[in-house]
């Protein structure tokens, strides 16, 4: 029996963190990304690195099925993303929020435990507990009764990660956490990243500081509407394979145009 429940153990820890097949996302017909596969090992921190306009934010809001799909699917830890989505954590940019609206930082970070209170229940005193908790792990719980719009940029970042991290997922999605950020922030960040991975979490990160690459992520994921390529840092980032994924942009959108026109001529 002992046997039996170890074999599945060792299976469920093989199990890609996430599985993305075939993923296509297409605005007007005109191809956002094409035909992206890739595969995550667990407990892995995994960079997500392209030109502006390769599709990287909509890769993120496509698994999560905020955004349709043209075809494709993805899997997390073996299951559909519908049946799973209680593992997984996101960070969205800082820019797609309105830091305007009247809450503050607990507030925020509070948001991130409602699959757990529930939408129509009260918030309780070990909900705020968690979320000052997540706020003390990120650096500014002195900050928690502050609006959010009298945060700086880099703590407006930190109460998002927050937010994220309250939720004790064990797939983050986060969504370029160290853009415009000042540089005690950014270390902060990739130090709790690290301590998430220590604890067998998984991240996948869209990144756009090539130079800091190497140094962050186990894994990297080259994307330009379809996958350079994807793997081991150490044997994916290199010279070769970036001037793949930063150049002939223009040339990778004709051919995918291209070949929706035909997929839809031959339904």
């Amino acid at each position: 029996m002992s046997e039996r429940i170890d074999s599945a153990a060792e299976d469920e820890r093989t199990v890609p963190a996430l599985q993305v097949s075939d993923l296509t996302v297409a605005y007007h017909r005109k191809p956002v990304i094409w035909d992206v596969e890739f595969s995550i090992p667990q407990g892995k921190l995994v960079g997500v690195v392209g030109p502006n306009g390769a599709g990287k934010s909509t890769l993120l809001k496509a698994i999560m099925d905020l955004i349709p799909r043209a075809s494709g699917r993805v899997e997390v830890f073996g299951q559909p993303y519908a049946k799973s989505h209680k593992r997984v954590g996101y960070v969205p940019q800082r820019e797609s929020v309105d830091w305007d609206f009247p809450v503050d930082a607990l507030d925020v970070v509070t948001m991130g435990l409602y699959r757990r209170i529930g939408w129509c229940l009260p918030v309780r005193r070990r909900h705020r507990e968690a979320a000052m908790e997540a706020l003390a792990r990120v650096g500014i719980a002195d900050l928690a009764n502050r609006q959010i719009s009298q945060l700086s940029g880099g703590q407006q970042q930190r109460t998002f990660l927050a937010r994220a991290l309250v939720q004790d997922a064990d797939l983050y999605l986060m969504d370029e956490p160290l853009a415009a950020v000042d540089a005690a922030t950014e270390a902060a960040i990739i130090d709790l990243m690290r301590q998430m991975q220590v604890n067998g979490k998984t991240a996948l990160v869209i990144h756009h500081d090539l130079q800091s690459v190497r140094d962050y992520f186990d894994h990297v994921v080259l994307l330009n509407m379809r996958v350079v390529a994807a793997g081991q840092t150490d044997e994916v980032f290199t010279t070769e394979n970036l001037q793949k994924t930063y150049g002939g942009r223009l040339t990778l959108l004709d051919e995918a145009t291209e070949a929706m026109r035909r997929r839809e001529r031959s339904i």
